[in-house]
């Protein structure tokens, strides 16, 4: 996310407007804790994992009220865009803010390892995250290989599968499951066992968190078939890090375009990038809509693979 509020603070300045940074996200709008940024504000941000700004849960800015208190501490410092990084609820907040007042433009950019949000291919950190999950199965493999083992790995991604897809496909993983597709607990131990007597002595099964977890899975597969499988939960490893250079490309096209949008006057939109072409969606057409399908083709192509 550093590099996205890098682009924001920057492409901002570039254009003689002043950029305020808003600390511990909606949480630091009620508490008013925001100040302006300067260039080098966000001087030796761009490699590091996180976000400079910090982030904070804020249940309460669901409330009308809550949100006009925020609201007054933008107006206060005559602030008339603001730019949100997050997911879901980051951009309902957003929306909110933008319906309510007419003079506080809103754009959002999305950020999450998930990639879960409508409106665009690809979200800022899920090829960061992906790319720790490779790097860590690779070195789990390592291991599975030398014991003659079937290792169970479950990633993160909530209800979407495209972290344990991709990061499935670029593994070589033997099964992977996904929220998006039945898999039968069944054929996945027959494949493994073919495997087996082919002379193969490891496997790995990708497992998607939203589908079961990895000890359900390994339970379930050593009822049909006698393996040592083993389970690795691979946990927050996967939020951090410093990120990958398509997530620094990405993160700095799409505060870049953030600014754009309201240098153009747009407002209640989230930028997106689809067949690498920038994009706008309204809000409510990013909630409603489900342009963000699952990718069916790497999905049967995992599959052809990995007989």
């Amino acid at each position: 996310m550093n590099a996205a509020v890098r682009a924001v603070v920057r492409k901002a300045i570039y254009n003689n407007i002043e950029v305020y940074g808003i600390y511990q996200g909606y949480q630091g709008l009620l508490d008013d804790n925001i100040h302006k940024l300067e260039l080098g504000s966000v001087g030796d941000t761009i490699q590091r994992g996180g976000t400079f700004l910090y982030s904070a849960r804020c249940p309460q800015f669901k409330e009308a009220s809550v949100r006009q208190k925020g609201i007054e501490n933008l107006h206060k410092r005559g602030i008339e865009g603001l730019v949100v990084v997050g997911g879901d609820g980051s951009y309902r907040g957003a929306q909110r803010i933008s319906e309510e007042t007419k003079d506080i433009k809103t754009i959002g950019i999305p950020g999450t390892i998930d990639n879960d949000i409508n409106g665009t291919d690809f979200t800022i950190g899920f090829d960061t995250a992906l790319n720790t999950i490779i790097d860590s199965v690779d070195k789990i493999r390592d291991t599975a290989s030398s014991h003659a083992r079937t290792f169970i790995v479950e990633v993160m991604g909530r209800d979407c599968g495209d972290l344990a897809l991709w990061a499935g496909l670029s593994v070589g993983a033997e099964t992977i499951l996904v929220p998006e597709a039945n898999t039968d607990i069944k054929d996945i131990a027959e494949k493994i066992e073919s495997g087996i007597k082919r002379g193969k002595k490891h496997s790995i099964v990708m497992v998607a968190e939203g589908s079961m977890s990895g000890q359900e899975c390994a339970d379930q597969l050593m009822k049909y078939i006698n393996v040592d499988a083993r389970v690795s939960v691979l946990g927050h490893i996967q939020r951090g890090g410093s990120p990958s250079g398509a997530d620094r490309v990405l993160a700095s096209r799409l505060g870049g375009y953030a600014v754009d949008l309201l240098m153009q006057g747009r407002s209640g939109q989230g930028v997106g990038i689809m067949n690498n072409k920038l994009t706008a969606t309204p809000f409510d057409e990013i909630f409603n809509g489900n342009d963000h399908k699952f990718n069916t083709d790497i999905y049967e192509l995992a599959k052809e693979l990995s007989i």
